[in-house]
């Protein structure tokens, strides 16, 4: 212990050597902790209330002021370099971690079987693209809408009123756009708006089919999800019937499954058609018998249909007079799962590699 010249109080009550001896001992102790509890331990040696620094810093209060403050000064920044030094190895400790999870985490996506990638497109993407060939094969040209729409082009066009419930935030995502002047934004609810894009284009008649993503305020469950795939048929001609809509319909239905499945037309309100129906097909999953896809029914509703409600026309600059029209639109995840008996459309959004590389 280091003294006063004339051997008065102690000044010091260590030397240099015992703290550089202390500060090794722990920065040792630090470097070899190979885990958060192994550096907590070494943190309690070189720190905690039994340390060799911590009796050291116990005899401050023996010492005269002058040497107090010195001292003090010195057990302060030996404290501080150590406190440091546990620090930056937690740090270091915790990224490895991190690390060690996310790799265990991983997806081996460059796994290669046969010489070639084993990825292919989705199934949902897979129906998509037959649906597009079949249209192709009757003579539909292939639209496309954005995904953000204006609640005009969405609901109002389209004869939906505002008090109707869609036009709700519970059942609507509605998006806050800068610079939106007034405008309702919303991610579209159903392909139906590219009807509208199309009637103002103006070049009649038409012919042609809309596939595209879309979004509801939905609970994920074995026939729903918040964002799904739908197609939408827009004809508008001379001399249009509903007998053509009831034949277009059965015509790709047909296509897309053979002659195995049964289709069928129910009385259905839609405020953008009139007379409007529900078509449905006869349940892949249980052959007719019912399910709890089917909801024990034997049949799958895929979407609704019906002549172009003269309101649409008027309000695209159509003469109903001289123009006559149907519409369908059906979910093209809902008829992937009955084309493969799939049971649960949220097999779609799992990612579960064993479901999607069985087709």
């Amino acid at each position: 212990m280091s003294q006063t010249a004339g051997g008065d109080d102690p000044v010091l009550p260590f030397t240099p050597a015992e703290l550089a001896e202390i500060e090794a001992e722990a920065v040792a102790a630090v470097a070899a902790a190979a885990d958060l509890a192994a550096l907590e331990e070494a943190e309690r040696l070189a720190l905690g209330k039994r340390s060799r620094f911590s009796l050291l810093y116990q005899q401050l209060g023996q010492l005269a002021p002058a040497g107090r403050k010195e001292a003090g000064q010195r057990l302060h920044q030996l404290r501080r370099r150590l406190e440091d030094l546990v620090d930056e190895r937690r740090s270091e400790l915790e990224a490895a971690g991190r690390l060690a999870r996310l790799r265990g985490d991983r997806l081996d996506l460059t796994e290669v079987v046969g010489g070639e990638l084993a990825g292919h497109l989705h199934l949902v993407t897979e129906v998509r693209e037959q649906l597009e060939d079949i249209f192709v094969g009757m003579g539909y040209e292939i639209a496309e809408g954005p995904e953000v729409e204006t609640d005009w082009y969405n609901f109002e066009a389209l004869n939906i009123g505002p008090d109707h419930p869609a036009r709700g935030s519970t059942d609507t995502f509605f998006l806050e756009l800068d610079g939106a002047q007034g405008e309702s934004y919303l991610l579209r609810t159903q392909t139906s708006p590219v009807q509208i894009h199309l009637l103002e284009r103006g070049r009649l008649p038409i012919y042609a089919v809309a596939p595209g993503r879309t979004y509801r305020r939905d609970t994920a469950d074995a026939t729903h999800l918040p964002g799904f795939h739908q197609i939408e048929g827009l004809v508008v001609d001379h001399g249009v019937t509903m007998g053509d809509l009831a034949g277009t319909i059965e015509t790709f239905i047909r296509a897309l499954f053979g002659g195995e499945v049964s289709t069928r037309l129910r009385p259905a309100h839609f405020p953008f058609t009139e007379p409007s129906a529900e078509f449905e097909i006869s349940c892949q999953i249980c052959a007719g018998a019912g399910c709890r896809t089917c909801s024990m029914t034997g049949w799958i509703e895929l979407g609704g249909c019906g002549m172009v409600h003269p309101n649409v026309f008027v309000a695209t600059g159509v003469d109903p007079e001289e123009w006559t029209g149907f519409a369908f639109g059906f979910g093209i995840d809902r008829l992937a799962i009955m084309r493969h008996g799939i049971a649960d459309l949220r097999s779609f959004v799992e990612n579960d590699v064993r479901f999607l590389s069985q087709f």
